[in-house]
């Protein structure tokens, strides 16, 4: 949302003054204009801090009261008077009719430029859209991720990232699932809407109200059948990076519930086999698993493991259709053979990081989940989608992934990790670090614009503690992105 008037007087350099109005100082600002005409309404859109020097009208308490009376009915979030020009100070008339119609009236001072103050809002307003846009890419993200465990999943992050309730009902009208789980009770009020768009030809979303509350209602499915309705309850209007997340969750359940409609493969039977593999608790040359042995992936095999962002199930995705794969201990584990790059396949489900063993025989599975897991960390540290075992570094970096380690290279860190965008920032630094503060050549590994990075490091340096020029605490943190297993904190 874009900043409210409170938060732009609190910068520092402005030196602005409230004069009236400190019980609006949640007003958002969406724009700085600057104009002299005694009504200025006509070219305001609504929203605006209006700055003027009052140069063109006098000071009476009539021509003061109309001019703010006509503001305050164009919805402005404040007026900002610039004192020192043509008034040595605010006209006592000014303040007393902004106080008498509620309007936030600010005092610019005369060593303050007008547009010295539409900067910072104009930098406001660009940091809140880059971490608006930032948020939206990672909770789409995750939404993905929550898909390779079914549609209740994606209920579930698509609520708890939006803040709202959500419903799943089948094509039926039943309930399936609700997130958080009392939201259920919400499933009897929307019934009748849910009714009439089950009954429409055409598959066109709705909108109810329940509580006060606004109700969008998405059908689901593919190929114009409907599979089911998606009902998402909110007591505020979303933004245009919420909807775009409803709309990521519509294709996603529309595709799972196609899927799940059709042949599909046995989730508990596949958990079941994965891990008698890879415990050594099933012998595949005795010659009574002979018929075992044609259902599984060639031999060479490869064992790929991911982070799990929740429990509730092992992963469901096409690129993994050729592998067997379960969850288990908050890792995703995939088995395939090595011709079909399970590894490959699993960075392509879930996005990264993945780690690999390398091939080897069914014999080998109780080592190679060790291996696997050990690469893992290692894509962590150092960035990577996917690591090979084969590609695990020797030498010093090889021994420092330690308990120790990892405790001191999580406290280095901690002032990114627990910023809302850690996975960006730690990105951004190593990426930094890597390219010895080269910016192009790190935008360039990070793919984003030198600006972006620029933006991104000086955020970066707000928050550490230490100095960035400072070649020995650069090398700290390198070697606290090296050798910290860090996941973002909750």
């Amino acid at each position: 949302m874009p900043p409210t008037l409170g938060s732009v007087l609190r910068i520092p350099r402005l030196k602005l003054r409230l004069r009236t109005g400190e019980e609006h100082l949640d007003r958002p600002v969406r724009w700085v204009a600057v104009s002299e005409l005694t009504d200025p309404t006509p070219y305001l859109a609504g929203g605006e801090l209006l700055l003027t020097t009052g140069v063109r009208w006098h000071e009476t308490r009539q021509t003061a009261r109309e001019y703010v009376r006509r503001l305050a009915g164009n919805d402005i979030s404040g007026l900002g008077f610039g004192s020192g020009v043509a008034h040595d100070e605010v006209p006592p008339s000014l303040v007393e009719a902004a106080h008498q119609c509620g309007l936030p009236l600010v005092e610019v001072p005369q060593r303050t430029p007008f547009i010295a103050v539409g900067k910072e809002v104009s930098r406001l307003l660009a940091k809140e859209e880059y971490e608006g846009l930032s948020w939206a890419f990672s909770a789409q993200r995750h939404l993905t991720r929550a898909a390779l465990r079914g549609a209740e999943s994606v209920v579930d992050r698509l609520a708890g990232e939006l803040g709202t309730w959500a419903l799943l009902l089948g094509a039926d009208g039943l309930l399936r699932h609700a997130a958080p789980a009392d939201a259920a009770r919400h499933a009897g009020i929307v019934e009748p809407d849910v009714r009439k768009l089950r009954a429409s030809r055409q598959r066109a979303s709705a909108s109810a109200a329940v509580g006060g509350e606004t109700v969008a209602l998405q059908p689901l499915g593919e190929g114009g059948r409907l599979q089911g309705v998606l009902a998402v309850g909110a007591a505020h209007r979303l933004g245009p990076e919420g909807r775009t997340l409803v709309n990521a969750a519509v294709s996603l359940l529309s595709l799972e519930l196609d899927r799940a409609a059709g042949p599909g493969h046995d989730r508990q039977r596949q958990e079941g086999l994965l891990s008698a593999l890879l415990n050594g608790a099933v012998d595949l040359g005795h010659s009574g698993a002979a018929r075992l042995r044609e259902t599984l992936p060639g031999e060479p095999v490869t064992l790929a493991v991911a982070e799990a962002d929740t429990g509730e199930g092992p992963p469901m995705a096409r690129e993994l259709e050729n592998c067997l794969h379960s969850e288990e201990e908050g890792r995703i584990l995939v088995l395939g053979s090595a011709a079909d790059d399970p590894a490959g396949a699993l960075v392509r489900a879930v996005g990264g990081p993945v780690g690999a063993a390398e091939p080897g025989t069914y014999g080998d599975l109780p080592v190679a989940r060790s291996r696997a897991e050990r690469a893992l960390a290692e894509a962590r540290n150092t960035g990577r989608d996917l690591m090979r075992a084969a590609e695990l570094p020797g030498g010093f970096l090889g021994m420092v992934d330690t308990a120790a380690g990892t405790r001191v290279s999580r406290e280095l860190l901690a002032p990114l990790e627990d910023h809302r965008l850690a996975e960006t920032l730690v990105r951004s630094l190593r990426a930094y670090l890597a390219a010895a503060g080269r910016w192009d050549t790190a935008a360039e590994s990070l793919g984003v614009h030198r600006h972006t990075l620029r933006y991104r490091i000086a955020r970066v340096r707000e928050l550490l503690p230490g100095d960035l020029d400072d070649p020995d605490y650069r090398a700290e943190l390198w070697l606290a992105l090296r050798t910290a297993g860090h996941p973002p904190r909750p």
